[in-house]
């Protein structure tokens, strides 16, 4: 017998930087692993600011030059997602109270990365969309670091 298939989801403001980043540094783990018919990762934003739009370029240079492919397009997230994905991250506080006003009648739990990091990493992902390309190589270094926590919880929850 097969095993049910995980959604997972990824959110912040844009779904320009942090969000589509989280989907491609855990689609490459999960690839790696073997794990692609088990796990189904999408991104998106709480705002609508950039729907439709690739990844953010400076975003997808500093993931390419670690290997990750940043290929989704922006979207917004909506009621639906909170029935049809098992678990939704978010990367700030802000995101997360709006996600928690959004979805209150879901199934999906809404948790914050920071839960899946130790408390020596900041408890926000900061967003580096007004700074300098540090803000993405620390967002993909939390990113990093998040992940294979995030998929550990889920290869448990079966």
């Amino acid at each position: 017998m097969s095993k049910a298939v995980k959604r997972l989801l990824f959110v912040c403001l844009g779904n320009i930087c942090r969000s589509p980043a989280a989907e491609g540094v855990m689609q490459h783990l999960v690839n790696q692993r073997g794990l692609g018919n088990q796990i189904h990762i999408d991104s998106a934003g709480t705002s609508s600011y950039h729907i439709g739009e690739p990844a953010d370029k400076r975003m997808r240079q500093a993931a390419e030059k670690r290997g990750y492919d940043l290929t989704s397009r922006s979207r917004m997230v909506s009621r639906r997602d909170g029935d049809e994905f098992d678990l939704i991250i978010a990367m700030d506080s802000t995101n997360l109270r709006t996600l928690s006003g959004m979805l209150v009648n879901s199934h999906a739990q809404i948790k914050l990365l920071s839960e899946y990091l130790s408390n020596d990493w900041p408890t926000e992902v900061p967003d580096p969309y007004y700074g300098g390309d540090e803000g993405f190589n620390e967002v993909l270094d939390m990113l990093e670091a998040a992940c294979p926590n995030i998929l550990a919880e889920l290869q448990n929850d079966d």
